[in-house]
């Protein structure tokens, strides 16, 4: 669902604003990449969606630009190498358990499984959770 439209504002601008608006990290560029804990992309900096402040009045919001994904910058972390990694772990193994599965919307019994999609990502949220909480 989208809230508002975005907002158009030039490259010089839309850097200042990540930069005010993303408390949690440093934006030197809008090159620069995070990764959305959300959704599970890679998104640079003109990529992410401005919304809000039309004609002086209403909070500027970031937001993921993928599809559907309704994450703001607390969700973005700085794609490093070991979170890449684990990333890349996860996917490969969420690879290989779909290839075991029985056709989708079954459970192998031929009855429909439902809030699997759900069920897979907060499967996956957790396991990824998993390694930043390990190391606290």
């Amino acid at each position: 669902m989208v809230l508002s439209t975005a907002t158009r504002l030039s490259d010089d601008e839309k850097l200042e604003v990540l930069r005010r608006l993303d408390q949690f990290r440093q934006w030197d560029s809008l090159d620069e990449k995070r990764y959305c804990l959300v959704c599970g992309n890679l998104i640079k900096g003109r990529q992410i969606q401005v919304a809000g402040g039309t004609r002086g009045n209403g909070a500027l919001r970031l937001s993921c630009s993928t599809e559907g994904c309704n994450s703001i910058a607390m969700n973005w972390v700085l794609p490093t190498n070991e979170i890449l990694a684990k990333v890349e772990m996860m996917a490969a193994e969420e690879r290989e358990a779909s290839s075991v599965r029985p056709p989708a919307g079954t459970n192998g019994y031929g009855t429909e499984r439902a809030g699997r999609e759900h069920d897979d990502f907060v499967s996956r949220l957790r396991k990824f959770a998993l390694h930043f909480t390990r190391h606290a």
